[in-house]
């Protein structure tokens, strides 16, 4: 018997032809655990995603035809995303009425929040992140709204996850930043937000990257989610993707998607930018280059790159400023300028003081672990006393 839901289609399909999941994702260049998910009903597909296994599977367009049946899938998103209470079977429940301004005044004041997170690091504001996904998972638990006002509040919701998801991988809390990050692409794909989405497997990249694990098809994932999303949020999905093709030493990937992403930096397009893209600009396109042509060992080119950048980034921005900082002081160290590369380092440690965020110490422990080769030479013991000395200090919390 033919089971009607995708899930059960995908697995029947794929267990006549006789693929397995890690071919299948070899050819729609998804993850196997995130098409382990979706063959178990973890996980709904968008309408590309069911697209490109249903081509894999030569379904004719049956998987897509599941996959777009029209249905709110309220239930299944709690599920997903590990919240206690089951919600009312449809969008009309009963309890606290929802109208259609609620969602953009929860809108609102998520951009302003997200403002504290260029002066701030992530262990001053995940509690503060996290207590305004509650709050508004609380808002979709017991409220009655339309269907449009439910898929608004969902969105609202993908976006505040996404951001104490931030926070929480600023912060360390790894285990709880892939929670968060995975909640954000259920409420996504349930709002039906393709650029949310694809920012919701670009966090996952970052967090796969930052354990040491393959990121490169999880970005290269977003980008095609959100292929059709406004210009910036293109550009900023791309310059993702680079860096994890970066990390993973493919230089050829990583240069075309940092050549995709500075020119969609150059684009116009009427439609509005969302807000969660505010900050992405010509100088984060150039820092992200830089960044890239570091970590693949091509000093020459990232060093004047990096440098016209961080001659406009502003010192109030410090926790950020300190770590790409460490990265123009390893490309002076790949270019064998040791006296460079440390007064660099000094000046990221200098910034990076008192910022609630694990990630500066991390990357500037590993550029000293760099200096052992030149231990004796004066300016890389100058700047061990300094770091030394730096992690005595207090940090003040707010």
């Amino acid at each position: 018997m033919t089971d009607p839901s995708f899930a059960g289609r995908m697995r029947q399909l794929r267990d006549a032809q006789r693929i397995s999941l890690r071919n299948l994702a070899k050819i729609t260049y998804h993850g196997k655990t995130y098409l382990h998910e979706l063959e178990t009903g973890m996980k709904k597909p968008t309408s590309q995603v069911a697209q490109r296994i249903d081509d894999a599977l030569n379904a004719a367009g049956e998987l897509v035809a599941l996959a777009t049946q029209p249905t709110i899938r309220r239930r299944e998103f709690v599920a997903a995303a590990g919240l206690a209470a089951a919600l009312p079977h449809t969008l009309l429940g009963h309890g606290r009425h929802v109208g259609p301004g609620t969602a953009g005044r929860l809108a609102e004041r998520t951009a302003r929040l997200r403002r504290l997170d260029n002066f701030l690091g992530g262990a001053d504001t995940h509690r503060l992140y996290q207590a305004e996904a509650d709050s508004t998972t609380r808002l979709i638990q017991e409220g009655s709204y339309s269907e449009t006002v439910g898929r608004q509040l969902l969105a609202v919701l993908a976006e505040q996850t996404q951001l104490a998801g931030w926070a929480a991988f600023d912060s360390g809390r790894h285990a709880d930043a892939e929670r968060l990050y995975r909640t954000s692409l259920s409420a996504a794909r349930d709002a039906d937000d393709h650029a949310l989405t694809g920012n919701a497997f670009a966090f996952l990249a970052y967090q796969q990257l930052a354990l040491g694990q393959p990121a490169a098809d999880t970005a290269a994932a977003g980008c095609e989610t959100a292929s059709t999303a406004t210009p910036t949020v293109r550009a900023l999905l791309h310059l993702r993707a680079a860096w994890a093709y970066a990390v993973e030493g493919n230089a050829a990937a990583a240069d075309q998607q940092l050549a995709h992403g500075t020119t969609c930096l150059t684009e116009h397009d009427d439609r509005p930018e969302p807000d969660w893209v505010y900050w992405v600009d010509h100088v984060e396109g150039e820092i992200m280059t830089g960044r890239c042509w570091t970590v693949l060992r091509r000093p020459m080119r990232a060093i004047p790159v990096l440098e016209r950048a961080l001659a406009r980034f502003d010192d109030t921005h410090s926790r950020d400023k300190a770590l790409y900082l460490s990265w123009l002081a390893d490309a002076y160290l790949d270019a064998n300028e040791v006296e460079q590369a440390c007064a660099t380092a000094g000046t990221a440690i200098g910034l990076a003081g008192g910022v609630g965020s694990v990630r500066p110490a991390q990357r500037l422990n590993t550029f000293l672990n760099r200096l052992e080769p030149h231990a004796e030479m004066p300016c890389v013991v100058e700047l061990r006393s300094l770091a030394a000395e730096a992690s005595t200090r207090p940090r003040l919390s707010v």
